[in-house]
């Protein structure tokens, strides 16, 4: 148990799992009979031996509170199979609970030189840095950018001066050519629209005007870090965050709060090379939105896995310059679920949050909303989320029509009802990603 006295369900463990195969084989080890000296600490620890093909048998830990794990498998996978298994005995049976026969309580040293060693490296990442070496190289990577960005203004213009027309036969090549140069000028951030920029042409029907919106926005972008002295601080912090400029840990806002977990889901960039998981939290106690990123290089998935429905207790501190949502998670401990549906608003409201939001931060995609109650309703045209009242109505996003399965499943979950969906609120329409049937706290993860 941790110290809330919560433990995960069956479903918020195999959520979890890093794919398919590794949900099957954690389902098949939990059960006791593969395992031995097993047990849990009130901090959350979790730890057992698991049977192997091997004479030794793997060493498993889990701190329940992150979620992290360690295990002495040869696996890549985070987690692997055999933590699967070992959280799934644990969420059946409780490690370490009073009235609990064959559990052990006492933290064998292997899994407390593990959870030592894991503080002492988190600690160590928090430590201090030297102040006037970091000046420096933060002098030296302004000037890089800058000269990024000047290359990349007369790319624009070029593109400009020869017609968009060209685009879908000069192919993906010179885009890719051009975000490598920005990464050799240390502005990820604008590598990352470039190459998004390059792949508008293969988009189908309408590419050209959605080239050139997002054009804009990146040459928008671009003015922004050449006027950059001029700019009242807040809009500078944000034209600093696009760029890729991470923000100084010490200055955001700190909230704590306890955060439910509205949807998790990832996305693979252009080349490949990277992949991104978006987690949206909601504070039950401030009512305020917060996105965690997460990223994870080729074949390796992203570590931080917060199961839709979780609600964890713990301290956010808020980056700068991020609209009020980009977060990082502190020490993190779980806490029990809400006994309610979150409390939704209209789609009126929800398209004058995002207004607002933009006047901050005019390249933000979208903002988080809980929409509610609404009732999902097809259409020849698309998609859309109208009122229950049948007042007004929000388009659901093009992007989330291509799955058309997890619109149906929305639809389902109504019945021609009104539900209550949580999403992305962008200028494309809205993005549903989770729902809740009236009077039903539990959630379902729309995909």
């Amino acid at each position: 148990m941790t110290e809330q006295g919560v433990r995960l369900t069956a479903e918020q463990v195999l959520a979890l799992a890093p794919d398919d195969a590794s949900r099957t084989a954690g389902t098949k080890l939990g059960r006791a009979g593969p395992w031995s000296q097993i047990g849990g600490s009130a901090s959350g620890l979790v730890w057992g031996l698991c049977r192997g093909s091997g004479s030794t048998p793997y060493r498993t830990v889990v701190d329940v509170g992150g979620p992290a794990y360690k295990c002495s498998c040869p696996s890549r996978k985070f987690p692997c199979k055999h933590a699967l298994g070992l959280l799934l005995l644990w969420s059946a049976r409780g490690f370490g609970e009073d009235g609990e026969d064959g559990m052990e309580g006492e933290v064998p040293d292997w899994a407390a030189g593990w959870s030592a060693k894991a503080a002492r490296t988190a600690a160590a990442a928090a430590g201090p840095a030297d102040g006037e070496a970091a000046g420096r190289r933060a002098e030296r990577r302004a000037a890089r950018i800058g000269a990024g960005v000047t290359e990349l203004e007369q790319r624009l213009e070029d593109v400009l001066r020869a017609g968009l027309a060209g685009q879908q036969q000069a192919g993906y090549g010179p885009w890719e050519e051009t975000a490598a140069r920005m990464v050799d000028a240390q502005a990820p951030g604008l590598a990352a629209r470039v190459r998004e920029l390059g792949t508008i042409p293969s988009c189908g029907p309408g590419w050209p005007a959605r080239m050139l919106e997002e054009g804009a926005l990146l040459h928008l972008l671009n003015r922004g870090w050449l006027g950059l002295a001029g700019l009242p601080e807040p809009l500078a912090a944000t034209v600093r965050s696009r760029v890729g400029l991470p923000g100084a840990a010490a200055e955001g806002e700190v909230v704590q709060d306890r955060w439910l977990v509205l949807a998790q889901y990832d996305s693979v960039s252009p080349d490949g090379r990277l992949t991104t998981r978006r987690t949206w939290l909601r504070g039950l106690g401030s009512g305020r939105p917060a996105l965690v990123l997460d990223f994870g290089p080729p074949g390796r998935p992203p570590a931080l896995a917060l199961p839709v429905g979780l609600v964890v207790e713990a301290e956010a501190r808020f980056r700068p310059g991020t609209a009020g949502l980009r977060a990082d998670l502190g020490e993190r401990s779980a806490a029990a679920a809400p006994d309610r549906v979150p409390a939704g608003v209209g789609t009126g409201a929800a398209l004058e949050a995002y207004g607002a939001a933009l006047r901050e931060d005019p390249w933000l995609d979208a903002w988080p909303v809980v929409l509610g109650p609404v009732v999902p309703i097809p259409g020849e045209r698309g998609w859309q989320l109208a009122d229950a009242e049948g007042t007004s109505a929000l388009p659901v996003a093009p992007a989330a029509g291509g799955s058309r399965s997890g619109l149906w499943q929305l639809a389902a979950l109504s019945g021609g009802g009104p539900v209550t969906v949580f999403g992305e609120c962008g200028h494309r329409g809205f993005t549903p990603l989770t729902a809740w049937h009236p009077g039903c706290p539990e959630p379902v993860a729309l995909g």
